[in-house]
Order: structure tokens, then C-alpha cells, then sequence
């Protein structure tokens, strides 16, 4: 998978692109640790109210569901190994995975905008 930097109220992160349909369903299934300022960034093919789950995840993380603009729509903390369904807040067109409490560490809030998505390979 690629990978890009983008950067959110001043923090850069590294993320992997999931922009296929193969890397969107893999995700970050069977992965034991994630580094600390790395995430991985989903790329849907059209904008609406997606939904993630935690099966085969073992790492407990944090998901910040984007519009079209970068714009964090809302953020959930997900358990791993669960099939509870998490779901954007309105039409998202990225969804942005990293470790367990990064975004509220840094006071990353719902309205906030991450840049460097045009850099994202465009879905498929």
C-alpha cells in the first residue's frame, strides 16, 4: 500500500492508503502494533455513511470519519475482535484508522481539517 503524510492541528502522521477494494477489506486485519504517529487512511469510492468493524483487528484504535474536504465528521474508539459496526456521522469519503486515543491525546476534535488527502490515490 502507499503511503502519505497528512497533518491535523499541527501533528503529522504517516498513513497507508486503502484505495482498492482488496486493501479497504484487508485493513489492518492480523496486524499486532501500528507505530505511534502511523495510521492508515481508507479511500471510499463514493462519498456516503460508511461503516467499519473490528473483526481480525487486534489493535484497539481510533477512527476519525472525513468528508470530501478533510473535514473530521466524528471520531470513535473501536475495540479490537468485535463485529459492533462503527459508522460515519454524515456522507464521509475517507476514514482515517490510528491507535486507540491518538486523536483525543492531541485534542483532535469533531470540525477540525486534515490536510494532504489530495496526495491520496484516487479510490477504485
Amino acid at each position: 500500500m502507499p503511503t502519505i503524510q497528512l497533518k491535523v492541528s499541527g501533528h503529522i502522521l504517516s498513513a497507508e492508503v486503502a484505495y482498492t477494494h482488496k486493501y479497504r477489506t484487508q485493513g489492518l486485519m492480523y496486524r499486532n502494533e501500528m507505530n505511534k504517529d502511523s495510521g492508515m487512511l481508507f479511500v471510499f469510492p463514493e462519498t456516503g455513511r460508511h461503516s467499519m468493524w473490528m473483526v481480525n483487528t487486534y489493535i484497539p484504535l481510533s477512527i476519525a470519519f472525513l468528508d470530501g474536504t478533510g473535514t473530521i465528521l466524528n471520531i470513535i474508539d473501536m475495540s479490537p475482535r468485535t463485529k459492533t459496526k462503527h459508522s460515519a456521522a454524515s456522507a464521509a469519503k475517507y476514514a482515517l484508522e490510528m491507535n486507540l486515543g491518538w486523536f483525543r491525546a492531541r485534542k483532535i476534535k469533531s470540525g477540525q481539517q486534515i490536510t494532504g488527502l489530495e496526495r491520496a490515490p484516487t479510490a477504485k
